[in-house]
């Protein structure tokens, strides 16, 4: 019997995830609540196969297969059979409870109920349904189909059951997976990304290095495939300051409180690659 996963959110997170899912053989519904929303997302899709069938990764007739494994649906009773549930929506705590509160209502009792989130906490996700046992966080990379890492996050309640099954279901989609044994704002890879990010503004806003130099040190010297300020400004300088002003509120921990220039670039809209320009004109 096929596998069955829900995903929730079919923008570029959700839609990865749906695409890389069904290309493993997972049967994908992947729900948003517009028809436009949904176009958007399977159309990324279809063309994502098709590059990868043009640079010979891929089976012409495999990707037909796995896109036709993905229906798209604005209906949230559609999860009721799902397996796992993939929540991939907008980075606000209260969209995300609102979401697994139906969830906990529809979704069959042995459901695996996953949230994707970056930097919020798990636990105050879960605390949302009456089964936090079976909340994890299965916290996937941009772009999906190309970066490996999936950074599994127990909850405070979160059982070793449920926490085996997010594993196994990401590790069926080719992912490495690591495991945050404590839910900590920010988990492990924002937690890091942040205070690297938060360190080389600083230092650029300061003037003691330019953007350029500052990125060369982390990439020649410390072997990272991009540098901070790029990664930022490829992520969304805003992304990155809702992040780190998240864990800074959690944490009250100095190393991540956003420098100044950081909020005045989000205020400007020199928000990165999307706006055309952040740390870099693009």
């Amino acid at each position: 019997m096929a596998r069955k996963l829900a995903v929730i959110g079919a923008g570029l997170m959700g839609s990865g995830i749906a695409q890389v899912s069904a290309q493993a053989g997972w049967d994908v519904v992947l729900r948003d609540v517009t028809d436009e929303a949904l176009a958007r997302g399977k159309g990324g899709i279809e063309a994502s196969y098709e590059k990868f069938v043009g640079k010979g990764k891929l089976d012409a007739s495999a990707a037909e297969q796995a896109l036709a494994r993905i229906t798209t649906t604005t209906d949230l009773d559609a999860v009721a059979d799902a397996d796992i549930v993939v929540e991939a929506v907008f980075e606000k705590i209260e969209v995300k409870r609102e979401i697994f509160q139906a969830l906990d209502k529809i979704a069959k009792d042995d459901a695996v109920l996953a949230s994707n989130t970056s930097a919020i906490p798990i636990t105050k996700i879960a605390a949302a349904t009456s089964r936090p046992e079976r909340v994890v966080g299965a916290h996937f990379f941009s772009p999906v189909p190309m970066m490996q890492l999936c950074e599994l996050v127990r909850g405070y309640k979160t059982s070793d059951e449920t926490l085996a099954a997010a594993r196994e279901f990401a590790e069926s989609v080719g992912k490495t997976c690591i495991v945050v044994n404590r839910d900590v704002a920010g988990f492990v890879t924002t937690r890091l990304i942040s205070a690297l990010v938060v360190e080389a503004a600083k230092l650029y806003e300061s003037g003691v290095a330019s953007a350029e130099d500052i990125d060369i040190a982390c990439k020649l010297g410390f072997g990272h495939a991009m540098g901070p300020l790029a990664t930022a400004d490829l992520t969304g300088v805003d992304i990155l300051l809702h992040a780190t002003s998240n864990i800074y509120t959690e944490s009250q921990d100095e190393k991540f409180a956003p420098p100044e220039l950081m909020r005045r670039m989000v205020d400007a809209g020199d928000i990165g690659r999307k706006s055309g320009q952040g740390f870099y004109a693009h």
